[in-house]
């Protein structure tokens, strides 16, 4: 079924007016600010709403990292003309699933009078169903109104109940109060300072701990006033943390902290046993590893740079170098004392993302060393800096990167940076590029030694416990939840901000489930600027005159 030229204009004009409308009907809260969403959350929003057999196709507008985390953008970005007509095409092809005879019968609540002819009373029911799930908080007058009447209008041009309801649940996903979390704010208790209203909150705890949008739950929840209270609150996110669903969550905030986005390209040429099954592989291994420890065992998180303890599949047990003659996909592994390995920081993943296409990179790993798990970015070089030492790998004088390193940091303006992050990155010289061990460099031995605010330690193993000790990891790794939730930038998060649950999470052993619910319990994690006073409607239509 297509949409006819005339059609599409008439679905643009109610969809414009309709949002005319919403932006005139000033709710009693006021616009705290908006927070596009993500491709997950995008379609784990979707899968929820309409079930998994809803298929989702399309591009979505790209993030870019703030603060060390991509969901930060998410607060900043719009949307392009090209990405609206990618959205609205996505909706319109999700719509079109929604209605059709495969998926109708357990969709669209209600049946039609008459399927050939408009009934704006079933309309109103589904429109009212999906209003409330889609844009999380229920449809205004207005809203529910425009969507009633498109539904009308198209079912008579068309002869077709269903391709109005199409077009009206359409409207619905290609509107920002969807692909926007439009967050809205409320006076406090105290009556100076502001909050997030119920519907919202509701979004924040979803968000964060699940990924996706409020289940019926949450929003009945902010419906009758529980989330406007912290035993509401706590109630809410101790349900949600109890559902399996919650390592879908913080497997979401995991890969951004961790950066796993980062494109990965290696040469063949020099890493044959490299292939995107096996950057895939990675990127589960160190997921999986990281909600095993914090979630399921519910250990120190501070053992991440420490465990030997990880989960590998043939094509990751290739590039360890270990032998796999397991039955199953998966398994629990442990690496041996001797192997030189410890934590994260030492699986495939790390060590790929941050190295060169044909070799290791100390002052990759170093600067991400920092700024991941310190929350100390370093600045971007100077665009006129002369890299050919570092890069020249068949210098016969300078065979070890540690040496090549060494001699282009004797520039004044290069060194300022290398002689921060090079040090850190240098401990994990005994792993190539895609991560596996070695000992020597071009026939040289490497000298894995290095150092940490004064701290001298050899290679991966002391490095990991170097880090595993600084009080600066676990308050980072803090710090960047907190933005993951609220839409911050992690480096702009003050102690007073989070000092509250930061301290909550020293406390409890640094458990995370133990910081979730600090965090959630924190009255920073809601709070707001003071928004700006709503427009007046007549201040409005004075405006256009």
């Amino acid at each position: 079924m297509k949409l006819s030229t005339g059609l599409l204009a008439l679905f643009l004009f109610v969809a414009g007016t309709a949002a005319a409308l919403a932006a005139e009907a000033v709710p009693a809260p006021r616009l705290a600010g908006m927070r596009r969403l993500t491709e997950t959350e995008y379609r784990n929003s979707i899968a929820d709403i309409f079930g998994a057999g809803i298929e989702v196709q399309g591009r979505f507008e790209p993030d870019r990292r703030i603060g060390g985390l991509l969901s930060a953008s998410s607060a900043i970005l719009s949307i392009s003309p090209a990405g609206f007509e990618a959205y609205a095409k996505m909706a319109d092809s999700i719509a079109a699933q929604v209605v059709d005879a495969k998926h109708r019968g357990s969709l669209v609540a209600c049946k039609p009078a008459d399927p050939k002819a408009a009934d704006d009373v079933c309309a109103a029911q589904v429109f009212a169903q999906y209003g409330m799930m889609l844009f999380r908080r229920p449809l205004t007058a207005e809203e529910s109104a425009a969507r009633i009447k498109l539904a009308h209008d198209t079912a008579l041009k068309t002869g077709d109940f269903y391709a109005g309801l199409r077009y009206g649940m359409a409207s619905l996903m290609a509107a920002p109060d969807f692909l926007f979390r439009t967050e809205y704010a409320v006076l406090d208790s105290d009556g100076k300072s502001w909050t997030l209203d119920a519907y919202s909150r509701a979004s924040r705890l979803s968000y964060l701990l699940w990924d996706s949008t409020p289940d019926a739950a949450l929003l009945q929840a902010a419906a009758n006033g529980d989330l406007a209270r912290p035993q509401g609150v706590a109630q809410q996110t101790e349900r949600l943390m109890a559902s399996p669903r919650l390592a879908a969550g913080m497997r979401a905030f995991y890969a951004d902290f961790l950066e796993l986005d980062t494109q990965v390209v290696k040469d063949p040429s020099f890493y044959p046993k490299y292939s995107d099954a096996v950057a895939a592989s990675a990127r589960e291994e160190t997921l999986h590893t990281m909600v095993d420890l914090t979630l399921t065992r519910g250990e120190d998180l501070r053992d991440l740079l420490t465990t030997r303890k990880t989960y590998l599949n043939r094509a990751l047990a290739a590039v360890y170098g270990v032998p796999y003659n397991f039955d199953s996909e998966w398994v629990p592994y442990e690496f041996s004392t001797d192997s030189g390995r410890s934590g994260i920081l030492t699986q495939v993943t790390f060590l790929s993302l941050f190295s060169h296409p044909n070799r290791s990179s100390p002052t990759k790993r170093g600067v991400a060393l920092l700024d991941i798990f310190m929350c100390q970015p370093t600045p971007q070089p100077p665009a006129n800096v002369d890299f050919s030492i570092v890069n020249d790998i068949n210098n016969p004088s300078l065979k070890t990167v540690r040496q090549r390193l060494l001699a282009h940091a004797t520039n004044p303006t290069c060194a300022a940076c290398h002689t921060r992050s090079d040090p850190i990155g240098l401990a994990l010289e005994n792993f190539d590029s895609i991560g596996q061990y070695r000992t020597a460099e071009n026939g040289d031995p490497i000298d894995a030694s290095a150092t940490l605010q004064g701290k001298s330690f050899r290679g991966a193993i002391g490095l990991g416990q170097v880090l595993h000790d600084n009080p600066n990891f676990p308050t980072c790794f803090a710090r960047k939840m907190f933005a993951y939730g609220t839409g911050a930038n992690a480096n702009l998060v003050t102690p007073p901000v989070y000092r509250s649950f930061v301290t909550a999470f020293e406390g409890s052993g640094y458990r995370v489930p133990a910081l979730l619910k600090a965090l959630t319990a924190s009255p920073q994690f809601f709070s707001v600027p003071a928004p700006p006073a709503p427009v007046a409607k007549t201040a409005l239509n004075d405006a256009k005159k």
